[in-house]
């Protein structure tokens, strides 16, 4: 009896991990000249490093893909709301990083607006057929916990998204230039991390 309860525990797990693995989001694989659009705000411009070190830069060098550092230091999510369509007209990426929403954070703007102008960048996205990826931000408190909009946001349109990283490296000393930023080593840490992410969601081989 205890066999067989044991046969059905395994079993049914089998079948939910499965289940997990079906469901995942996938990515379209991205040709070698393909173009991804590092967008946000200082965390994408690599304020607290040099501009060869920030997270854009070394994921070009590790994708061997041409990657847009289109990071604003200070921006808001409604400024980049704005300014992100004539990125999209200028370059016409294949796939968007979207890493924006922190400054909204810090500067405890409404939550539900950040999560609005976040969910419009994808849509804008999605009408210039760019595939997307979202990164998490936290949400600057005692813990650092990535704030709940990012993984409604993947669970809502189906993205692939690298929910934790910054709050890992943010959680570490040494990994950051100042309170806020990564420094040298952590936006290293930053583009591995999304690589792997690319290359286990099938848009890198």
């Amino acid at each position: 009896m205890i066999k067989y309860c044991l046969k059905l525990i395994l079993s049914a797990l089998c079948i939910t991990l499965l289940s997990a693995c079906s469901e995942k989001t996938r990515l379209a694989a991205l040709d070698t000249n393909a173009t991804i659009l590092a967008f946000g705000d200082s965390l994408t411009y690599g304020t607290g490093t040099s501009p060869d070190k920030a997270y854009p830069a070394v994921l070009a060098r590790l994708a061997r893909r041409k990657v847009i550092n289109a990071g604003i230091p200070g921006e808001v999510s409604k400024q980049g709301l704005l300014r992100l369509p004539g990125l999209l007209q200028q370059y016409q990426p294949d796939l968007i990083i979207i890493c924006h929403g922190a400054n909204d954070i810090l500067r405890k703007q409404d939550i539900a607006i950040t999560k609005s102008n976040l969910q419009k960048m994808i849509n804008l996205a999605r009408e210039n057929h760019t595939q997307v990826v979202l990164i998490g931000v936290p949400e600057f408190s005692l813990f650092l916990n990535t704030s709940p909009i990012y993984p409604a946001l993947a669970k809502k349109n189906k993205l692939v998204i690298e929910q934790d990283i910054i709050a890992d490296i943010l959680a570490k000393n040494a990994l950051k230039s100042d309170r806020i930023h990564p420094n040298s080593t952590g936006y290293q840490m930053l583009a591995e991390r999304i690589y792997n992410l690319l290359k286990n969601s099938g848009a890198l081989p």
